[in-house]
């Protein structure tokens, strides 16, 4: 009888897609699951290509198995996440707004990623390298365990020699499949967000050459397989003769005009086109599960075609969800990926990995969502505080308990935290004020609450340092805050008696409520008083145009303090000027 634990999780997408996956890999296996011990181990699988700064969309490629792969092993299975590095894919193009990157760079276009070298300044060993080691700190902070596969090695190692040799055996066979797509028109391809296999597409900017993206066919025939020019290293070639008996193999250059005959039963120098490379990986891995994007639900798409190519190389395709769009809202300027859209790294870097794991966990794959990087975050943080106090209270509904879960912990344990979660919005406003300063950072912070200070910075990291990455690379110059040197003496005269008197109630009560709560009460207390009610009045118990009062006032003190209509809340920015320098600006 088959063997499924089942979830401590209430029910969620990731918990549905794991039942699915835990029995699909025993029905594969029949007669093995009599326990979780003899159960086969669950494979699930990303593909991502370091052929560029690999991006926020690129990640949900590996969510969606991370999140089903922890639950799984949560549920005391073993499982195996892979990611394939596609780093022998042609290095197709130079990518915008890479740093260092310059006209030099175009000369490597159809070499292997791992043959180009890295951009200028980079300690990596080439450009792959560059690009995945980003992605793999990211994954690590983002707690994310998976087993990486180069696929460099794999193929120049001859790992797959087998697999390629029985491609070219049955080459008429995978040609008849795609044939059946090459006729059909299929609805406009989307744009993709799945990583492509660049081995796929020949370099038609700056090269001038064109072939198919499932194989080479020519008078010879068609041929599943594109050797590396052992002249210039590069995949602009074309199989001209193929003898099976002797597995030689004939191909010509067409960049540099190099022609060789090799012993495809010793050659190493080359790799499978995407469309039979895919599903050739499925099989040889024993993939279960993985994703793809939209892109892929066309005719004639990699993961519709590999479904029957897959069958050739003795395997089954995998359970394949299909991914939504991952959108960005704002992003000010990112050292690291600008020209293109932000990476995981980019993300981190302002937003703490609980935040951005609750993101990709609480959408089901076929969901879009936006990643936000404008004032949107101040937002999403608030939300998240909330769910975190009401998973803690217990008062969450079950769908938002379980995408929390996701978000703070793994199989492996808890993610680490930020000792004192203060207001991500508080946190940034405090930032924006001191810029940087740890002292005044300090002391602002610890009158926030006078009954119980902070006693170090270190408590409220790495949350503060998010925030502070935030306003200095997100928030543009002319909206960051410059508090007054000095008093707006004409400002201040021109006052009529109600503007004054509204300034003389804050600065009488200031001593008596400085603290967080008490300069809130107090700053939304003053219009009331001075129309006649209680400092305390609820918004039932007043006026219309008591929001309008309040409105000019907030809108004066701004002014008063920062020069401007708005800023950051006036009870973190009064705290933040400190008692002595606001009744110095407020004319006392």
């Amino acid at each position: 009888m088959p063997i499924v634990a089942q979830s401590t999780e209430t029910t969620d997408w990731v918990s549905r897609f794991a039942d699915e996956v835990i029995e699909e890999s025993e029905r594969r296996a029949p007669g093995k699951a009599t326990s979780l011990a003899t159960a086969p181990v669950v494979v699930v699988a990303s593909g991502l290509s370091p052929s560029g700064p690999i991006h926020l969309g690129n990640l949900r490629e590996v969510m969606t198995p991370h999140l089903v792969a922890d639950e799984i092993r949560r549920r005391g299975h073993q499982v195996r996440h892979l990611i394939s590095w596609d780093d022998y894919d042609r290095y197709r193009k130079v990518p915008n707004g890479v740093d260092g990157v310059d006209g030099s760079w175009a000369e490597h276009i159809g070499k292997p990623l791992t043959a180009v070298p890295a951009p200028v300044g980079s300690a990596h060993p080439n450009w792959a390298e560059h690009f995945k080691a980003a992605m793999v700190d990211a994954l690590a902070e983002m707690g994310v365990e998976f087993d990486g596969i180069s696929q460099t090695a794999q193929y120049t190692s001859g790992v797959y020699r087998e697999q390629i040799l029985h491609a070219m055996k049955h080459r008429r066979d995978i040609d008849a499949i795609l044939d059946q797509y090459r006729t059909k028109k299929g609805p406009a391809k989307k744009q993709s967000q799945k990583p492509v296999d660049e081995a796929e597409l020949e370099a038609a900017e700056g090269s001038g050459a064109a072939a198919e993206d499932d194989g080479s066919s020519g008078a010879a025939g068609y041929f599943p397989y594109k050797p590396y020019c052992g002249q210039c290293d590069k995949d602009l070639t074309t199989v001209t003769a193929y003898d099976e008996d002797t597995t030689e193999l004939t191909y010509t250059c067409t960049a540099c005009g190099f022609a060789e005959t090799v012993a495809l039963n010793e050659f190493n120098r080359g790799k499978l086109v995407w469309k039979v490379d895919w599903p050739m990986r499925w099989a040889y891995e024993g993939v279960v599960f993985e994703p793809s994007g939209v892109d892929h639900s066309s005719p004639g798409s990699s993961f519709q075609v590999g479904g029957q190519i897959v069958g050739i190389f003795g395997g089954e395709q995998p359970i394949g969800p299909m991914y939504a769009f991952v959108g960005i809202s704002g992003m000010a300027k990112m050292s690291s990926s600008k020209g293109g859209v932000p990476t995981p790294a980019d993300a981190l870097k302002i937003m703490e990995p609980q935040l951005l794991r609750w993101l990709y966990a609480r959408r089901r794959p076929n969901q879009s969502f936006k990643i936000a990087f404008d004032q949107e975050i101040q937002r999403l943080y608030d939300e998240w505080d909330k769910l975190d106090a009401k998973v803690a209270d217990g008062s969450a509904l079950p769908g938002d308990v379980a995408a929390h879960a996701r978000a703070v912990r793994t199989a492996a344990g808890e993610l680490p935290r930020t000792p004192r979660p203060m207001s991500y919005r508080t946190l940034a406003s405090v930032a924006d004020i001191t810029a940087g300063a740890e002292a005044q950072t300090l002391r602002i912070l610890s009158e926030l609450d006078p009954t119980d200070p902070l006693s170090s910075l270190d408590e409220v990291r790495p949350r503060l340092d998010k925030a502070e990455a935030w306003i200095n690379t997100q928030v543009p110059a002319d909206q960051r805050t410059i508090v007054r040197e000095e008093a707006d003496a004409e400002l201040l005269k021109s006052l009529d008696e109600p503007s004054r008197q509204s300034l003389r109630l804050l600065l009488d009560g200031l001593a008596e409520h400085w603290s967080l709560d008490g300069l809130t009460h107090l700053v939304y207390g003053v219009p009331k008083v001075q129309a006649g009610f209680a400092a305390d009045a609820t918004p039932k118990e007043l006026p219309a145009e008591i929001k309008t009062a309040q409105r000019s006032f907030f809108a004066l003190l701004y002014h008063l303090l920062v020069g401007r209509d708005t800023g950051p809340r006036l009870p973190t920015l009064l705290l933040a000027v400190g008692q002595e320098r606001v009744r110095l600006l407020l004319g006392e």
